[in-house]
């Protein structure tokens, strides 16, 4: 039979640290022990498996002469925290009356749940008890961690699936899990859901790439911002292109698989990644090159169609502007004729000085 080795476990020491971080004598060290166990559950009860459900994915703790420091790895802080702080205060008054000992509690973000495998079993585990499908709660969260960039998912599940009488187990993995490789970053997470027809146990393994190999800031930080319809926009590639009733998979002829003149393409396969997921984000690039493109073009259109206008405006602004000199121009032709008109009356006058004035009346008599 196959003989199964917990990947943090196997990793501890090597690549990943130790959860619990301190030196004892040997007459204190079993005591340290299972003081860290009892802390551990009594956090895990107290946050997670009852309100305010703060997404707590790991403790780590760390002792000195004088106190006990213990570091939460949380996807929700805030809940953590409470308003201003009162939650963390009744957490290590609890602390440390559970210990004896001086407590101080430190929180660490987790930016990405669905990188961290505790928290995606913890996740399915929740949708088993609330009776879903859980074919569909897998396949779901499968898909989720993918989007954001790991290189591989397995979930196992195990129990009376769906109520069922006998007892089966389910596996699923996308990816790759390369569990003998000591560089190869993967999470391991177990828990068990308790449902009504019993207890149905859950584990997952992520392999987030090697160590030292960090995602790009900015596609982590647009994959986690994605809602889950852009997930699904984007997996589809938008509307379907093509003809008949199969357009969706080729779009040539009458449909199926792409008739006869479809040209199949071959999408590049990013590592670790499924050949349908780079089927899909070929077609959602080359779909957002081609809506580039008829923007571009519409721009060169509009462009051409105003260029006319503004020639028409300046041709219009021109006529009206010589309109006004023709208009001062037709008085000075209209003044001419009439200029010339009293010449003849001052003709007339020196001919009436040319002739004999007649003596007046008195003189003649």
């Amino acid at each position: 039979m196959g003989q199964k080795v917990s990947p943090i476990g196997f990793r501890t020491g090597i690549t990943i640290g130790w959860k619990s971080r301190w030196f004892a004598p040997k007459s204190n060290f079993g005591e340290f022990l299972v003081e860290d166990a009892r802390i551990r559950k009594f956090v895990d009860s107290r946050l997670n498996r009852q309100p305010p459900y703060a997404a707590i994915s790991g403790v780590e703790i760390e002792r000195t002469r004088e106190e006990v420091k213990v570091f939460l790895r949380t996807a929700r802080p805030g809940l953590v925290i409470g308003p201003k702080g009162a939650e963390v205060d009744k957490l290590k008054n609890a602390l440390e009356d559970l210990t004896n000992r001086r407590v101080n509690i430190n929180i660490i973000e987790i930016k990405n749940p669905d990188m961290d495998a505790q928290l995606v079993a913890d996740g399915i585990a929740e949708q088993l008890k609330r009776r879903g499908s859980f074919r569909r709660a897998i396949k779901q969260r499968c898909e989720a961690t993918m989007q954001v960039g790991a290189k591989g998912i397995k979930v196992m599940l195990s129990g009376r699936l769906g109520g069922a009488e006998m007892s089966r187990s389910v596996k699923q993995i996308m990816g790759s899990i390369p569990l003998h490789t000591l560089e190869a970053d993967v999470d391991y997470g177990y828990t068990t859901s308790f449902t009504t027809y019993g207890a149905i146990g859950v584990k997952v393994w992520i392999y987030r790439g090697k160590f030292g190999e960090q995602p790009e800031e900015e596609d982590s930080a647009r994959s986690a911002a994605m809602t889950r319809a852009r997930r699904r926009r984007e997996r589809t590639g938008g509307p379907p292109s093509g003809g008949g009733r199969g357009g969706g998979r080729g779009g040539g002829g009458r449909g199926g698989r792409g008739g006869r003149d479809a040209q199949p393409t071959q999408p590049t396969q990013r590592p670790g990644g499924s050949r349908l997921g780079a089927v899909k984000a070929q077609q959602a690039k080359a779909a957002a090159e081609k809506k580039a493109e008829a923007e571009k073009k519409a721009e060169v259109v509009e462009e051409a169609k105003a260029a006319p206008a503004v020639e028409q405006a300046t041709v219009e602004q021109a006529t009206v502007e010589q309109t006004p000199a023709v208009e001062e121009q037709a008085p000075a032709v209209e003044q001419t004729p009439v200029e010339a008109a009293p010449e003849a009356p001052q003709a007339d006058a020196s001919d009436e000085q040319t002739k004999t004035p007649e003596p007046p009346k008195g003189e003649q008599a």
